[in-house]
C-alpha cells in the first residue's frame, strides 16, 4: 500500500446504519469510502438479509477485506432484526456457575451461537467482551454490561468468551482499556475522571485486560476516560496509557482502537485522530467523519506531528490482522437451538435474592396487584401484564386500591446517551410507602440488580437483569413455582 491517503483511511472504521440501506444514495456513500480505501465499518441495525446482501457487496469490491464491526453484547439480535437476542453479561454470569461443566458447554454454544450469526451476517469484529469490572452501583453505561463487580469472576468470563470468539476466526474486543466500571458519568456526554492511584487499578481494572491478552483478544478497545494518576488527558489520547502502559508494561501486541470519536467526552480537545494515532492507536472507530479525519491526518503528517512511520507501523498491523479474517468458514445456523441456549441462560440468570416470609411462590394471581416503575414508551412490558391482570402505573398507584400482594417491576435500562441506569428518588419513596403498608411484597428489578438496594424491607427481592420480555417470562416461570431461582448475584448489595 503506498498512497498516503489510502493508508490514512485504512485507519478508520466508519458507521454503517443497517436501517438506511433502501436508499441507493446511502448504499453509494459507503461505496465510495470503500473505494478510497475506508478500514472497515461498525454496524448499527437493519435487516438480516439486506444487511448481509450489502455487506458481501462492499466486501467483494474491497481491494482490502474490511472489518465489520458491531456491538453485540446481547447477541446480533441487538443491532439486526431476525438474530438472535442473548441476555447481557451480568445476566450470564448469574445463570452460569462456571464450576459446572454442563454451565460452561451452555456457554460456549451460546458463544458460538453469536459468533456464527455474525459470521453469516458479514461481521468479522464483534466488540465483545465487556471487561469492565462494575464497582459503581450507579454507573449509567456499564452496569449490566459488565460480568461482575469482581475482577476474578470477569477475568474468567471474559477468557470464555475471547477463547470461544477467536476459534471461530472472529477479531475479539476487549473493552473499555483501562477500565470503566468506576464511573458515574457516560462518556457518552462527558470525560469521566477515574481519581484511583495506580496500583488499585493494576489490582482490580487493569487485572482483567492481563487475562484478557493472555487469553489472545484480537484487540482492546480504549475507554474515553480521565485517570490522573496515569495521565490527566483521556486514555484514548494519552501515549503513557497506550504506549507506555498497554504496549510495553503489559505487552499487548494487537490492534487498539479507540471507543467511538463521536462522544463527547473529547469535545474539549482539538485534532484528535493525530493526538490519537501519535498515543499509539491502530483504529480510529466511528469518527463523526471519515473525509474530515483523514484531512486532519494528512495536515498532521505534512506539517510534521505525525511521523509517516508511526502510520505504516499501525497499517502493517491492521493488515496482518485482516489476512487472519480473509478465509472465515460460514458454519450452518439453527436460529431454533440459538433460541434454546438464549431461553436457557435467561432462565437460570433469575436470582432469589431474598424471600423472607416465604411468600413465593405465587398460587393466586387474582390476589396480587402489579405495580409499574418504568417508562412504557421504552418497553414492552405486555408479558408481565398478561400474566398480572390487576397492573398499575406507580404514579397512578393508591394503597387503597391494591391486594393483598404486591408486585414492583422496576425497569431500568442501561443506554448510551441516557445517563442514568437507577430509579428516580420519587419513584423509591413511594415505593417504600407501599411496601410499608402492604401484606405481601415483591421487588423485581428488571435491568441493574443494584435497584434492589433501595428496598430491603420488601419480604421478596428479584434480579433479573434485561428488560425483555424473554426475562419477564423467565421471571413468571419462577414466581408460580414452574421452574427453581437458579440463578447467583454477580455484584454485592448491602444486604
Amino acid at each position: 500500500m503506498s498512497g498516503l491517503e489510502q493508508k490514512l483511511y485504512q485507519l478508520i472504521i466508519s458507521r454503517l446504519d443497517g436501517e438506511k440501506l433502501s436508499s441507493i444514495q446511502y448504499q453509494e456513500r459507503a461505496s465510495e469510502l470503500v473505494r478510497k480505501g475506508i478500514g472497515g465499518f461498525i454496524l448499527f441495525g437493519g435487516k438480516r438479509d439486506e444487511v448481509k446482501t450489502f455487506i458481501n457487496k462492499l466486501q467483494s469490491v474491497s481491494e482490502i477485506p474490511l472489518f465489520i464491526a458491531s456491538d453485540i453484547e446481547r447477541g446480533v439480535g441487538q443491532q439486526i432484526d431476525g438474530a438472535t437476542h442473548f441476555p447481557c453479561q451480568m445476566a450470564v454470569a448469574a445463570a452460569i456457575n462456571k464450576n459446572k461443566s454442563a454451565d460452561v458447554r451452555l456457554l460456549e454454544d451460546a458463544i458460538n451461537a453469536v459468533s456464527h450469526e455474525a459470521i453469516d451476517i458479514g461481521i468479522n469484529m464483534p466488540l465483545i467482551p465487556v471487561m469492565d469490572v462494575n464497582r459503581n452501583p450507579d454507573n449509567p453505561i456499564i452496569c449490566t454490561r459488565a460480568f461482575s463487580d469482581n475482577q476474578e469472576n470477569v477475568s474468567w468470563y471474559g477468557k470464555t468468551y475471547i477463547k470461544t470468539i477467536e476459534d471461530a476466526g472472529l477479531i475479539s474486543c476487549a473493552k473499555h482499556f483501562p477500565g470503566h466500571g468506576d464511573t458515574t458519568i457516560d462518556s457518552h456526554m462527558a470525560l469521566p475522571v477515574i481519581s484511583k492511584s495506580a496500583d488499585e487499578l493494576m489490582n482490580t481494572d487493569i487485572f482483567p485486560f492481563r487475562k484478557a491478552i493472555k487469553a489472545g483478544a484480537g484487540s482492546i478497545m480504549l475507554g474515553h476516560l480521565s485517570i490522573p494518576a496515569i495521565d490527566e488527558l483521556p486514555a484514548s489520547l494519552s501515549k503513557k496509557v497506550i504506549t507506555g502502559l498497554l504496549r510495553t508494561e503489559l505487552g499487548y501486541e494487537g490492534l487498539v482502537l479507540t471507543d467511538a470519536l463521536n462522544m463527547h467526552a473529547l469535545d474539549e480537545y482539538e485534532n484528535v485522530p493525530a493526538m490519537c494515532i501519535n498515543a499509539g492507536v491502530d483504529i480510529l472507530l466511528h469518527p463523526a467523519d471519515a473525509g474530515s479525519a483523514v484531512e486532519e491526518l494528512k495536515q498532521a503528517v505534512a506539517s510534521g506531528k505525525i511521523d509517516e512511520g508511526t502510520i505504516d507501523t499501525a497499517v502493517e498491523r491492521i493488515l496482518k490482522y485482516k489476512s487472519k479474517i480473509k478465509n472465515i468458514r460460514n458454519p450452518g445456523i439453527d436460529y431454533q437451538e440459538h433460541a434454546g441456549f438464549s431461553e436457557r441462560i435467561s432462565d437460570k440468570s433469575v436470582t432469589l435474592v431474598k424471600d423472607s416470609y416465604r411468600v413465593l411462590p405465587i398460587e393466586n394471581t387474582q390476589s396480587v396487584s402489579l405495580v409499574f416503575a418504568a417508562d412504557e414508551n421504552k418497553h414492552d412490558l405486555s408479558t408481565l401484564k398478561n400474566f398480572i391482570s390487576g397492573h398499575i402505573k406507580i404514579k397512578d398507584c393508591k394503597k387503597e386500591s391494591l391486594q393483598e400482594t404486591v408486585v414492583f417491576a422496576l425497569f431500568t435500562s442501561i443506554a448510551a446517551w441516557k445517563g442514568s441506569s437507577g430509579i428516580r428518588a420519587e419513584s423509591i419513596n413511594i415505593i417504600r410507602e407501599l411496601i410499608k403498608n402492604s401484606r405481601n411484597s415483591i421487588v423485581i428489578s428488571f435491568g441493574s440488580p443494584y435497584a434492589l438496594r433501595h428496598f430491603p424491607e420488601a419480604d421478596a427481592l428479584i434480579a433479573a437483569y434485561d428488560t425483555s420480555g424473554q426475562a419477564q417470562s423467565s421471571v413468571i416461570k419462577c414466581l408460580t413455582g414452574e421452574r427453581e431461582f437458579a440463578g447467583s448475584l454477580p455484584v454485592r448489595l448491602p444486604f
